[in-house]
C-alpha cells in the first residue's frame, strides 16, 4: 500500500481525526490527511518528532535492546498514537501519528489497525 491510501485507512480507523506520516530525523512529514483549524497536522507532527528522539536517547542511554512499537499521549478529549514503523530490512526513522477523538475511538483497536497498515506500507 502507497502512503495516500495507508493514510487514508488510518482516517477509517473509528474516531480518527488526523493522520500524518512523519520522518523522525528531519521533523518532516510525507503526508496528512485530516486535521483542520484547531489540528495543524504539521506542526503536531514535527513536535512528535522531539518525543520519538527523546523516548530513542533515554532507551539507549538506558542500555535497552529493544524497540519502540508505539507511544501513547492521552489527553482529556484526545488520543494521540505514534507508531514507530519497522521495515522487513534495514533501518526506519518514519512514524504514524494518529490523532483520536476519546468518545468515539476504541484505542486497542486503533493500535491493531496501525499495526496492520505498517505491514502493508510501502514507502
Amino acid at each position: 500500500m502507497n502512503i495516500d491510501r495507508a493514510l487514508k485507512e488510518a482516517m477509517s480507523v473509528a474516531g480518527a481525526v488526523g493522520v500524518a506520516l512523519v520522518d523522525y530525523e528531519s521533523g518532516m512529514s510525507l503526508g496528512t490527511l485530516g486535521g483542520g483549524d484547531w489540528l495543524n497536522l504539521e506542526v503536531a507532527a514535527a513536535g512528535n518528532t522531539e518525543v520519538v528522539r527523546s523516548k530513542l536517547r533515554v532507551m539507549s542511554a538506558l542500555g535497552l535492546n529493544d524497540d519502540i512499537e508505539d507511544i501513547l499521549i492521552t489527553l482529556h478529549r484526545q488520543y494521540h498514537l505514534i507508531r514507530l514503523l519497522q521495515p522487513a530490512k534495514g533501518t526506519s526513522t518514519l512514524f504514524l501519528y494518529l490523532v483520536l477523538d476519546r468518545e468515539r475511538a476504541n484505542l486497542a483497536l486503533a493500535r491493531h489497525q496501525l499495526k496492520r497498515i505498517e505491514a502493508d506500507l510501502v514507502v
